[in-house]
C-alpha cells in the first residue's frame, strides 16, 4: 500500500486484513484467548510457524490492525505495540540495554523517559550520557567513544528543539549504535526518522496518533529483528495495548493527515501570534524563523507541527491568573488531541523532575506548553488576547 499517498494509507493500512462477517471496520475482539481444536495447529500458530493467536497478552486481531497501520505509516518492516508512549520507551530500551552498556542521548527528552535516564538506568550499572539538545558536535563526540543505543527526541517535549537526525545517524550507525527516535510530536505525517537513518520509532500513540484524548497506547516500529526482540520482551512483561484502545486509536488514525495539517496551520499563526505579545518572553516553534532548529526542521519535516510552547513574564503567579481563563483549552497533562490542551511543564511534561532539575533542562517555572487544537484559528487567538488581558497590572510588582 505504499504506493498511495499517505493521507490514503492512513485510512486503508492494516485493516483488510482484520475485517470479519462483511465488515467495512475492524471489529473490537474482546477474547483473551483464541482456541484450536487441531494440536498441530494450535502449536503451529504458539510457536510461530503459522499466523494466527493464542492468548490476549501476546496478539489480538485488533491490536494487529493497528499495528499494521502505523507500521505502514512509519515505511517500516515490523511494529510493535505497548499500552501506553511509556511502556514503548522503557521496554525498548529495557530489550537493548544490559549492565555494562553505554546510552547516547539529550537532556530535554520527555520527563518520564529522562527519569529513565537519570534514575533508573544508572542502578543498573548502564553509563548514561546526555548531551546539549542541538550540539551536534557534543552528540558527535560521546557517540564516537562508544554506546549500545543513541536515543533522540524531536522535537522535543516541551521546548520543541531539533536534532539532526540525518547527521547524528551516521555517527550512532559508524559507533555500531542502535538509533531511536521518539517521533510523538512529528507524527509520520511530518518525519520519517526511519528514511533518515534510524533504526526504531517510537510513538506514544495516545497524543496524536489517537487524537481524540480518549485512547492509551505506544508503538515502535523498525526492522522485523529488532522489534521481535522488543516485543518478546513486551509479551513477558505484560505491557500489552487492550483491543479497545486500539480500535479507538485504529479510529483516530484515519483522520491523522488532516488533523495534523490543521493544528500545524493553527500552531504557526498562534506563534506568530505570541511574538507581538509583551506579557511573553520567549515563544518557543521550529515553524518560526528566529527558532535555533528552523533550517534543521525545514530540511527533515514536511512541516511543523502542533506543539509549540511559550514563556510569560511572571512565571507561576501569572499562569495562576492567565490559564484558568482559556475558555478554548483544556487544562491537562496530555497533547496532540483535536482541543487545544495547555499547561505548564511543572504539571505536565516535567512534573517528574524538581524545578532545579527543569531549570537545568532550559524548562522555565512559567513555561506553558501548547497543543494547537483543530478549531478555528482565529477562536484560539482571540481567546488568548482575553486571557492575557485577565493578568493583573500589579502581578510583575516583585516578580
Amino acid at each position: 500500500m505504499r504506493d498511495a499517498k499517505i493521507s490514503t494509507r492512513a485510512i486503508w493500512a492494516g485493516e483488510k486484513e482484520s475485517l470479519a462477517f462483511g465488515a467495512t471496520q475492524v471489529p473490537v475482539v474482546h477474547s483473551v484467548s483464541f482456541g484450536y481444536d487441531d494440536m498441530d495447529e494450535w502449536y503451529d500458530v504458539a510457536v510461530g510457524k503459522k499466523k494466527g493467536h493464542i492468548y490476549g497478552r501476546n496478539t489480538n486481531p485488533t491490536v494487529e490492525a493497528f499495528e499494521g497501520k502505523i507500521r505502514d505509516l512509519e515505511g517500516a518492516e515490523a511494529a510493535t505495540s505497548f499500552s501506553t508512549g511509556m511502556a514503548a520507551i522503557s521496554n525498548t530500551l529495557g530489550t537493548l540495554l544490559y549492565p555494562g552498556d553505554r546510552v547516547v542521548s539529550i537532556k530535554d527528552t520527555y520527563g518520564g523517559t529522562n527519569k529513565i535516564f537519570t534514575e533508573f538506568l544508572p542502578k543498573q550499572n548502564i553509563d548514561v550520557v546526555l548531551c546539549d539538545t542541538g550540539d551536534h558536535e557534543e552528540i558527535e563526540r560521546e557517540v564516537a567513544k562508544g554506546c549500545k543505543v543513541l536515543y533522540l527526541e524531536t522535537p522535543t517535549n516541551p521546548t520543541v528543539k531539533i536534532t539532526d537526525i540525518e547527521r547524528v545517524a551516521k555517527a550512532g550507525k559508524k559507533a555500531g549504535a542502535i538509533v531511536i527516535v521518539d517521533n510523538t510530536f512529528a507524527t509520520p505525517i511530518n518525519q520519517q526518522p526511519l528514511e533518515l537513518g534510524a533504526d526504531l520509532v517510537i510513538h506514544s500513540a495516545t497524543k496524536f496518533l489517537g487524537g481524540h484524548a480518549d485512547a492509551l497506547g505506544g508503538s515502535v516500529c523498525g526492522s522485523k529483528d529488532l522489534v521481535d526482540s522488543i516485543y518478546h520482551y513486551r509479551e513477558i512483561n505484560g505491557a500489552t495495548l487492550d483491543p479497545m484502545s486500539a480500535y479507538l486509536l485504529l479510529r483516530g488514525m484515519k483522520t491523522l493527515k488532516l488533523r495534523i495539517d490543521k493544528q500545524c496551520e493553527n500552531a504557526m499563526a498562534i506563534a506568530k501570534y505570541l511574538q507581538t505579545v509583551d506579557l511573553v518572553e520567549s515563544v518557543f516553534y521550529p515553524g518560526l524563523e528566529d527558532h535555533p532548529g528552523h533550517e534543521i526542521a525545514k530540511k527533515q519535516m514536511n512541516d511543523f507541527g502542533g506543539m509549540l510552547s511559550f514563556a510569560v513574564k511572571g512565571g507561576v503567579d501569572t499562569l495562576r491568573h492567565f490559564l484558568p481563563h482559556l475558555k478554548f483549552a483544556n487544562k491537562a497533562a496530555n497533547l496532540g488531541s483535536v482541543e487545544t490542551v495547555v499547561g505548564p511543564s511543572r504539571t505536565t511534561s516535567h512534573v517528574e523532575c524538581t524545578p532545579e532539575e527543569r531549570a537545568a533542562m532550559g524548562i522555565p517555572e512559567g513555561l506553558i506548553r501548547y497543543s494547537a487544537g483543530i478549531e478555528d484559528v482565529d477562536d484560539l487567538i482571540q481567546d488568548l488576547e482575553q486571557a492575557f488581558q485577565k493578568i493583573p497590572a500589579n502581578i510583575f510588582v516583585n516578580s
